[in-house]
């Protein structure tokens, strides 16, 4: 057992230099190099927050690669590099829920994103069989290339290596091609989303204008400035008064007793507020929000619906995109395939929770472990709380005993069915 002074002696401390093993190397940043700046022109209106609430709620609802019985339900979870992307780490700088975001943010604003394996094993991409997948990143395409014996796109997508985003050319059956499925509505040329990003652009320039340091002054003199040294003379006027106001501590200025002065900044009426309200309502309906949904404070109804016609859509793109790109047909067919799964429970008031629980194990659903489970409890280790039992119908305790000593709890729930 080492002792405390050969402990001291060998401990590693953060910042004593000489035991850092890492001296790095290249070029270094102030940000994080490898995420994606948010475009200007949705940087400083509300169509960010809408899209960024989407992305986050979609990115909540997890993917995992699975293997399915004859009847194409869900059997297990395979414990692959594949799943480790969607579940433990995407790479070296993205957690899966902070990947996931990425797509879903990225997938909003291009309105087509690509998820790229940045680091596969040693075989690269192939013509006839898929690679093992070790990394993924989220990258944009920059040119389509025409289909043929060698369909490809070029994409750009953060090098690791280089710390800088790069462009590459990959086939397309390497890379994963993500439509948003509310295109026509967030990114087409006309549609109400584009529509309402242009009046708000409007609106800013408005704004700043309205907010700058201009004073919008009209100066009135006692003569005419028809001629050109009257005119001479009104610009000394005027450049006395910029001059004292520029100066003065208090913004405090003198004219003559014959000068007056008209102020001009007085807002203009216009119907873009008019138009924005308009368009946001519309933008809602047709994507089915609420605002209720973006300021947390939706029913469940609401709630129900919202994750049914926006986050299935969502990430059904990106899930089938991933299993047609990155599952073989041999793999299909061996019942592989790539699910997403949605905790139900997590919109239960904490009063109908008793009430489901009833239910879910009175009916065989789920066992009294897998319920303690959802409510945050440990399990316990009576064998009979695995079992699919109902508890509310009468056992001879014996028979119980017995069952557990002699088969499986699968086995006995199939002999006590059938008797």
């Amino acid at each position: 057992m080492p002792t405390l002074k050969n402990r001291l002696q060998h401990a590693w401390d953060a910042f004593r230099g000489r035991d850092h093993p890492y001296v790095p190397k290249g070029p270094s940043y102030s940000f994080k190099p490898d995420r994606r700046p948010t475009p200007y022109f949705v940087d400083r209106s509300l169509i960010n927050s809408i899209e960024n609430r989407i992305a986050v709620d979609a990115a909540a609802i997890g993917i995992q690669h699975v293997r399915l019985d004859e009847e194409k339900r869900y059997k297990e979870t395979i414990e692959s590099h594949l799943n480790d992307i969607f579940s433990l780490s995407a790479n070296e700088d993205q957690t899966p829920r902070a990947f996931l975001h990425d797509i879903y943010l990225s997938m909003f604003q291009e309105g087509i994103v690509a998820v790229v394996p940045t680091v596969t094993d040693d075989s690269g991409p192939s013509e006839y069989g898929k690679v093992d997948i070790r990394e993924m990143r989220v990258g944009k395409i920059v040119e389509w290339y025409p289909s043929g014996h060698n369909p490809a796109v070029k994409v750009n997508v953060y090098n690791r290596n280089t710390g800088e985003r790069q462009d590459i050319i990959l086939p397309k059956s390497f890379v994963a091609i993500v439509e948003n499925p509310f295109y026509e509505v967030m990114n087409n040329g006309n549609s109400t989303m584009q529509r309402l990003v242009r009046t708000l652009n409007k609106l800013d320039i408005i704004n700043e204008r309205t907010a700058s340091r201009k004073l919008d002054l009209i100066m009135q003199v006692p003569y005419d400035v028809s001629n050109e040294r009257m005119r001479a003379k009104a610009e000394a006027s005027l450049e006395s008064i910029r001059v004292q106001l520029e100066h003065s501590e208090h913004g405090i200025a003198y004219i003559g007793a014959t000068e007056h002065v008209t102020q001009l900044n007085r807002p203009i009426e216009n119907n873009l507020l008019n138009q924005i309200d308009y368009l946001t309502k519309q933008l809602y309906a047709q994507l089915g929000l609420t605002e209720e949904i973006m300021n947390g404070t939706a029913d469940e109804q609401q709630m129900l619906n919202y994750t049914n016609r926006i986050l299935e859509p969502v990430v059904s793109a990106l899930v089938d995109e991933i299993k047609r790109k990155f599952l073989t047909k041999t793999a299909r067919a061996q019942g592989q395939s790539i699910m997403f799964f949605r905790d139900p429970f997590k919109l239960v008031p904490v009063d109908k929770i008793a009430d489901i629980a009833d239910k879910f194990t009175r009916n065989e659903i789920l066992s009294s472990n897998e319920m303690r489970a959802i409510v945050g409890r440990k399990p316990v280790d009576d064998p009979k709380a695995d079992q699919l039992i109902n508890a509310n119908l009468n056992q001879a305790k014996e028979d119980i005993q017995q069952q557990n000593m002699d088969q499986p709890p699968e086995e006995s729930i199939e002999k006590e069915g059938t008797e």
